[in-house]
């Protein structure tokens, strides 16, 4: 994936070599990054290492069932989980919900409706700072969901996935204090949730690139550190 800002990412992890490829095709060609996987251990490590904007789950994986990787993404963060099934009984349907999962969707399905399903999912995903189109405005600081962009003031911010993504979750929450595990769990994994050198290191590029697109100081100002607990996001104006 290139370490810049582009179409929203979906992680598809489907087994059926057929479905994924179709899904990917489609989704593609309507302005997604597509990352595909076969099982959940693969899955996972894509998880890990792309941090996508959504995952759509097969529950049938070779390896382990789907439900696995919904535990495993929750325990990390928020990240909208719209399954794929072929099961049919309502039981499954409340497990995964319960389990942690935002959406269901019956094989066979669609594809206009999965992509209303995903773009319902990432608007929703925007938090209560975003519009009904899924942009988070907060302050002079604008990001796309759709698109992975973010402006300040109208000016293009050039973000990596990590900054980019630790801006995102920020965003979701305004006002909110977030610990710096749960921030760590959130972006990186829960394999650096002690690793509180990383989310200082990321925080203070981050500001940096809000500064080089406000001199005012306006849009890093919005980030604020509570020393020795974690950061917030201020509500804006």
């Amino acid at each position: 994936m290139p370490d810049t800002a582009s179409g929203a990412h979906i992680l598809v992890i489907e087994d059926d070599v057929a479905t994924r490829d179709a899904v990917a095709r489609n989704l593609s060609g309507h302005g997604y990054a597509v990352v595909p996987a076969g099982s959940v251990a693969e899955g996972l490590r894509a998880w890990d290492a792309e941090r996508p904007d959504l995952i759509l789950l097969d529950l049938g994986l070779p390896d382990l069932d789907g439900t696995a990787v919904v535990r495993r993404v929750r325990h990390d963060g928020t990240t909208p989980i719209l399954i794929l099934s072929a099961r049919t009984d309502e039981r499954d349907k409340v497990a995964c919900l319960e389990a942690g999962a935002d959406d269901y969707v019956t094989k066979p399905f669609g594809l206009d409706e999965l992509r209303a399903r995903i773009g319902a999912l990432l608007r929703r995903a925007g938090g209560p700072a975003a519009a009904s189109d899924g942009i988070v405005i907060l302050g002079p600081v604008r990001l796309d969901p759709r698109t992975r962009a973010v402006t300040v003031h109208g000016v293009a911010v050039d973000l990596t996935p990590r900054e980019y993504e630790l801006l995102k979750v920020l965003l979701a929450q305004p006002g909110r204090l977030l610990t710096k595990g749960r921030l760590l769990r959130a972006v990186w994994g829960v394999a650096y949730a002690d690793e509180g050198h990383y989310l200082h290191v990321y925080v203070s590029r981050l500001r940096r690139k809000l500064d080089a697109a406000d001199p005012t100081g306006a849009a890093s100002a919005l980030i604020t550190a509570e020393p020795g607990v974690g950061y917030r996001i201020g509500e804006g104006t």
